[in-house]
């Protein structure tokens, strides 16, 4: 379905759903379930550049070789911290580790190191002496068995696949070798961006240094929002984007066990945690699981100068480490955007209703609906009591008045278009208290 933003009083071309959020709209549809977040990786093991989808820790295992609390999964586990799924996507392409015994060879069932550390062993049943049990190590723990006869009866599991004919010749331990990771390079995340349009998520983490990378990102970021309506979120390291639709994450944290992320390394937590984030959460003064400092610590005047430029960071509270401020990183306001819509609560209730009007008219309305006032009737209902009331009873949005906060234009309403203006208060999080305290 066509979306996105509109000039006031040109038509488009395509059907769809077109939205503008103002300043001044600040002052039954389903509403979806948030927590997806999209994490590109560089790994050492995995179905290479597609989409493996991590809903339980054991997930980690089975599609990318390591349990979750193994040191190459540090990313996704940060991200899993908060999020609900993770899809990852392995950004690299190497050589599978391979190893020939006999007339017999075991391949990694992908690229990557982690095939170095697949280790086959293969005897004589001792029941039957005409079988072979053939077993694979990773870690030195059995991930299969299989006990044969031949060669070409032998079946690929998890982590290899066979080839030969013939006899099986024992050995107590065969070493698959000359596994790589290979190298990526930058058009290998063009080719992830533009494999993310297909995916259906809130947030993409972009762990990325490189500056020119960063900018793509940015305005990768600006097309789906503003051009094609999907009101995604994505996070990256120390860039300023003075863009509603992209976190700036500016320092990291010291976890417990020592290990000492940088504003490139919190990116995967800062995603999930923001995907994770209901309507009606603000990250504000939201404790990073597991950290103990943030990293590296800014003065007063530090966070000061970081909040005024739209960046994420990270405060030290004597005893672990917190977000500061759950801001994105749009810090020049005008008419049309001020200072609320730097605040990522605001941003996920607009970009919820959004989401939830374009999947809603996509699949009920758009063709099906006469546009008429019997049909503009239905349509107000539908939006006004089926929806925006949700939102206010579950305390995203306030003050609905339903009889001007969803008003259709019945004079320009004509033909095959619908043009209505939307009313809509996000509720926001207390952040700032003043007490003026008198002493007696």
């Amino acid at each position: 379905m066509s979306g996105g933003t509109f000039i006031p009083g040109v038509s488009k071309v395509r059907p769809g759903l077109y939205m503008v959020f103002r300043a001044a709209a600040l002052a039954s549809i389903r509403v979806a379930e948030r927590g997806t977040v999209i994490l590109p990786l560089i790994a050492n093991w995995g179905q290479e550049r597609t989409f493996l989808t991590i809903e339980e820790e054991d997930d980690v295992m089975a599609k990318l070789g390591y349990d979750i609390n193994d040191a190459e999964m540090l990313s996704v586990r940060e991200t899993y911290k908060r999020a609900k799924v993770i899809l990852a996507y392995r950004l690299n392409l190497g050589d599978k580790a391979k190893a020939t015994w006999g007339t017999t060879t075991a391949t990694a069932k992908y690229s990557g190191i982690r095939g170095n550390d697949i280790i086959i062993k293969a005897s004589v049943n001792v029941v039957d002496e005409t079988l072979m049990d053939v077993k694979t190590y990773v870690d030195d723990r059995v991930k299969d068995e299989q006990s044969i006869a031949k060669a070409e009866d032998l079946q690929a599991n998890d982590w290899v696949t066979f080839s030969g004919n013939g006899v099986i010749s024992a050995t107590a331990g065969t070493t698959l070798a000359n596994g790589t990771n290979g190298t990526v390079i930058n058009s290998d995340y063009t080719e992830f961006l533009s494999a993310c349009e297909t995916q259906l998520f809130n947030v993409v983490a972009y762990p990325v240094s490189d500056p020119t990378l960063k900018v793509s990102f940015a305005t990768w970021v600006k097309k789906l929002r503003d051009d094609e309506g999907k009101k995604i979120v994505g996070v990256l390291a120390d860039y300023n984007a003075d863009y509603e639709g992209v976190i700036n994450v500016k320092n990291g944290v010291i976890l417990n066990d020592g290990t000492t992320l940088d504003a490139l390394g919190a990116v995967p937590w800062v995603a999930g945690a923001t995907a994770g984030a209901s309507m009606v959460q603000s990250l504000t003064y939201s404790a990073y699981e597991g950290a103990v400092d943030a990293n590296p610590r800014f003065g007063n005047l530090g966070y000061i100068n970081g909040l005024l430029a739209g960046q994420f960071v990270f405060q030290f509270d004597g005893e672990k480490a917190k977000v500061e401020q759950d801001l994105n990183s749009l810090h020049t306001y005008d008419q049309t955007k001020n200072q609320r819509f730097s605040k990522n609560r605001v941003i996920r209730v607009l970009d919820n209703v959004n989401n939830d009007l374009l999947k809603t008219f996509s699949d009920s309305y758009i063709g099906k609906i006469d546009n008429d006032a019997d049909g503009q009737a239905l349509l107000k209902q539908a939006v006004v009591d089926g929806y925006l009331q949700t939102l206010q009873d579950a305390g995203a949005i306030q003050n609905l008045d339903k009889d001007n906060d969803f008003i259709i234009d019945t004079k320009k309403s004509v033909g095959d278009e619908v043009w209505a203006k939307v009313g809509v208060q996000p509720v926001d999080s207390m952040e700032k208290f003043y007490f003026d305290v008198v002493v007696r």
